[in-house]
């Protein structure tokens, strides 16, 4: 079974436990950019702290309707860094969410929960998985509207070395 796939049961119950409003960065304040890569912070709804991701949004180069928002963030605890995709509504769920790096298939990732601005698919940053996206150049994100139909989202890596190291 794949990396991707292993750790998604994991993160899972990871986001079982967080607080809706954590799952993803508000406007924030961008602190700073890497490349693609932005560090957004800020203080969710109810926390004591402010908490940082380093976040790229991306679109489908030929259905700009399709969008999603690739976040790295720490966990609250220090323990884990997690790699979770926001993709849209209307996506496919049982396929899940395939990631290539630089034209390797990496495996699945299952989609965890839904909300309005549509269903996340998260993954805890193991070190293989962390040290291909450090030395990878372009990812391609799928999801799937049919079975047999994927839509291939490409998310540029460069600058997520620089950025993943500077992330409080």
């Amino acid at each position: 079974m794949p990396l991707w796939a292993r750790v998604a049961a994991f993160a899972a119950t990871m986001a079982a436990i967080m607080p809706a409003a954590a799952q993803q960065p508000e406007d924030g304040n961008v602190r700073s950019t890497h490349g693609a890569w932005s560090i957004v912070c800020d203080t969710p709804a109810g926390a004591s702290s402010e908490q940082c991701a380093m976040m790229q949004n991306v679109v489908a180069a030929d259905r700009p309707e399709v969008g999603l928002s690739v976040v790295v963030l720490r966990t609250a605890d220090d323990e884990a860094e997690i790699l979770r995709v926001l993709a849209p509504l209307g996506v496919l769920l049982p396929n899940g969410l395939g990631l290539n790096v630089d034209g390797e298939d990496i495996g699945r990732a299952y989609f965890v929960r839904c909300f309005q601005d549509g269903c996340y698919a998260e993954v805890i940053l193991e070190e293989e998985l962390l040290q291909t996206l450090r030395e990878g150049e372009s990812a391609t994100f799928i999801v799937f509207q049919t079975p047999e139909e994927g839509i291939g989202i490409p998310v540029d890596l460069s600058g997520f070395a620089e950025g993943f190291d500077a992330l409080p």
